[in-house]
């Protein structure tokens, strides 16, 4: 099942010019999919770097980190989803592997490992042309507003 920007803005409450994902390519009970089409006209290339452009790491695990949170959202009831938000609990064993440039479709896989109810576990990967580019562990917490 895909979901485009209009799905996306339905579950999330990330908006421009912090939402890093464009599309979801698939979404199981254990698995997502996400696309981020990484473009020249991104802000933070004004500064990271303006003569060799490359997206910022933490940029790459915040839009990994944003595509778990969507599979995390889908599990609640439609009706409640705006009554809940998901943060950051931790990030471990993130490696870089290669740089993000303008052009590249940056794709990202996260799996599910556990979820406890407020507490989400994932391992992701975040890869360009079937090229790993980041991977890691992402902790979750899912709270009321």
């Amino acid at each position: 099942m895909e979901f485009d920007i209009h799905k996306i803005l339905k579950y999330m409450p990330h908006r421009y010019p912090f939402l890093l994902v464009d599309r979801i390519l698939k979404l199981t009970d254990k698995e997502v999919v996400g696309l981020k089409n990484v473009t020249f006209n991104e802000a933070f290339f004004q500064g990271h770097f303006p003569d060799e452009p490359v997206m910022p790491g933490v940029l790459i695990v915040e839009a990994m980190a944003q595509t778990g949170g969507f599979l995390l959202l889908d599990r609640i009831e439609p009706e409640k989803r705006d009554k809940y938000l998901l943060y950051f609990a931790g990030i471990d064993k993130v490696r870089f592997r290669k740089v993000v440039i303008p052009g590249d479709s940056l794709i990202m896989t996260l799996k599910l490992v556990r979820f406890g109810g407020q507490i989400a576990k994932m391992t992701g990967i975040a890869e360009v042309d079937n090229t790993k580019v980041a991977e890691g562990e992402f902790l979750a917490r899912l709270v009321q507003r």
